[in-house]
């Protein structure tokens, strides 16, 4: 019953991969309108997709942000502008570096694990046991999934930007002795509302299209071109899984940032 129209042959091909794919996310759609029908499984996944991951972006978000003020700060002072080191590193952050790096890394932290429950789930044939009960997986298992992902990515997003922002000035500041003042200035300054709607675009694109493939890459595993069960088909899926989803956000990346530059 959840495979609906994705039955019907191997992926033998890219294309028939990309259309399993297609119809996967089809099927789930209808079910992502109604996530008032289980509030407490969407919590869940927003404790463990989200509140699990605030540590290791904080952590990742200071570090960028004094990296690229350092690297700034350098390449600045040679053409004596010293003063705009604040908005060459919000715009860093906002316009490419903060949504691209917490997707890598909710890609590395949570996409690996979502696609490795998937991928045992039904190796060991608990999908098939739901089915038998008349549970739709797709309502169960994957749409809350999906809808912590689409509000989690974001809002790391803008925890990656605001202590990446204190990063810079921590170098910027205080280890450089620029004026703090200067520094904010400049940021509040360059900042447009089309550096803050690519941001928060790129977040969400980059949200679905790590709970899309990493959850369809598990969930499909059996229709795979070489299916493989037990430990070695989970981390094969696994495997292909990051790499798809990393590869794809980098594409999305380019194609999203030049349709809005």
């Amino acid at each position: 019953m959840s495979d609906g129209g994705l039955r019907g042959g191997p992926l033998s091909t890219p294309v028939a991969g990309l259309g399993r794919f297609g119809l996967y996310l089809a099927l789930l759609a209808p079910h992502l309108l109604r996530p008032w029908r289980q509030p407490g499984a969407v919590l869940r996944q927003l404790h463990f997709i989200g509140a699990r991951s605030v540590t290791v972006i904080a952590v990742a978000g200071g570090f960028v942000g004094m990296v690229v003020a350092l690297q700034f700060h350098d390449t600045l002072v040679r053409f004596g502008a010293v003063g705009m080191l604040g908005a060459a590193v919000v715009l860093s952050l906002i316009r490419e570096l903060a949504p691209v790096l917490t997707a890598l890394i909710v890609i590395g932290r949570v996409g690996s694990a979502m696609c490795a429950e998937m991928g045992i789930m039904r190796s060991d044939n608990q999908v098939d046991a739901l089915e038998c009960m008349a549970i739709d997986p797709y309502g169960y298992l994957l749409a809350p999934r999906f809808i912590a992902t689409l509000i989690a990515v974001p809002l790391l997003t803008a925890l990656f930007n605001v202590v990446g922002i204190g990063g810079g000035w921590f170098v910027g500041v205080v280890m450089f002795d620029i004026s703090g003042g200067a520094y904010f200035s400049a940021m509040a300054d360059s900042v447009l509302g089309r550096d803050v709607a690519m941001d928060v675009v790129k977040s969400l694109v980059f949200a679905l299209v790590i709970v899309w493939i990493c959850t369809g890459k598990g969930f499909l595993m059996h229709l795979a071109a070489r299916p493989a069960f037990g430990a070695e088909g989970v981390s094969r899926t696994t495997t292909e899984a990051v790499v798809a989803a990393s590869i794809t956000v980098l594409f999305a990346d380019y194609i999203i940032s030049a349709l809005m530059l």
